[in-house]
């Protein structure tokens, strides 16, 4: 049975790619993009298939017009992809207000916008998958990009949060985090960086230049991304994080091993603000994994 898909930040990158497995794999699917004359040519390959809609996904109100679209047009909606977003590395001191401001509000807010339009649909029918595209960088530190890491660690936490409250009604929302990937998002971060302050050049400097040459070379293929994103609407339980990508696996364990030992050494100034003889029983309801 082929799906009704919505996927953000259609016209290139990762999310050119989901848009063509999901097409391939039989699904229909409302495509957006800010310049949807860059979906021209799938239109004319899955005529039926795909319906092209013009999205700025900061913009709420049209963040609901792309889901009455979608519903209007095919029926329902099945499957949200939350895959538009960029970065750029910069200081954060050296991070323009609007630039920042700009980042947050496509890699954040416009999950939100599409989530808070989807939702009500898929709580109606009583199923659906939301799959937010987040990064390694979503649980992981990097300099430089603060912008763009406080987004997506802000996703991740959001997903968490509505994968318990969307449960009860068959909605399945999962945050999908690759690690480096042969699109142009590397080129374009590292594109408009500034003459950076001598006092950034061992942290900020690196990672330019570490992307500078990774860029074009990553290990992950986004393709085979774009597959996994397609079977992951074929699993009724998920994962509220799915970590994608040697590279990520890596990172991500090395970011875990500081934490932990951080959380040891520190556990006895952790604990010693209790209140004597506390009981904690009480969290057992309402923490859940």
């Amino acid at each position: 049975m082929s799906n009704i898909w919505l996927i953000t930040g259609s016209a290139r990158g990762l999310g050119r790619d989901i848009t063509e497995a999901a097409l391939a794999a039989g699904n229909n699917v409302v495509a957006t993009a800010r310049d949807v004359t860059r979906l021209a040519d799938l239109e004319s390959r899955y005529p039926g298939q795909i319906r092209s809609f013009a999205l700025d996904v900061t913009d709420a109100n049209a963040a609901r017009a792309s889901v009455d679209f979608t519903i209007a047009t095919f029926g329902r909606l099945d499957v949200l992809v939350n895959n538009a977003g960029f970065g750029h590395v910069s200081p954060f001191e050296q991070t323009e207000e609007a630039d920042f401001r700009s980042q947050i509000d496509t890699n954040l807010y416009g999950v939100i916008n599409l989530t808070r339009a989807a939702i009500p649909a898929m709580r109606a029918q009583r199923s659906g998958h939301i799959i937010n595209i987040s990064s390694i960088g979503g649980r992981t530190a990097t300099a430089g990009l603060s912008a763009y890491q406080a987004a997506k660690w802000a996703v991740g936490g959001f997903t968490e949060v509505l994968a318990l409250e969307l449960a009860p009604f068959g909605v399945k929302v999962i945050s999908v985090e690759p690690g480096g990937m042969r699109t142009d998002w590397g080129y374009a971060a590292v594109a408009d960086a500034p003459a950076l302050m001598p006092d950034y050049e061992p942290t900020v400097g690196a990672v330019l230049g570490m992307l500078k040459a990774y860029a074009g070379n990553a290990i992950g293929d986004p393709r085979k991304v774009a597959d996994v994103i397609v079977d992951l609407t074929k699993h009724d339980t998920l994962p509220a994080h799915l970590i994608l990508g040697s590279d990520a696996l890596y990172v991500f364990g090395q970011a875990e091993a500081v934490r932990q030992r951080a959380a040891k050494e520190w556990a006895p100034v952790s604990t010693s603000i209790d209140i004597e003889g506390v009981d904690l029983s009480f969290l057992s309801g309402a923490m859940q994994s």
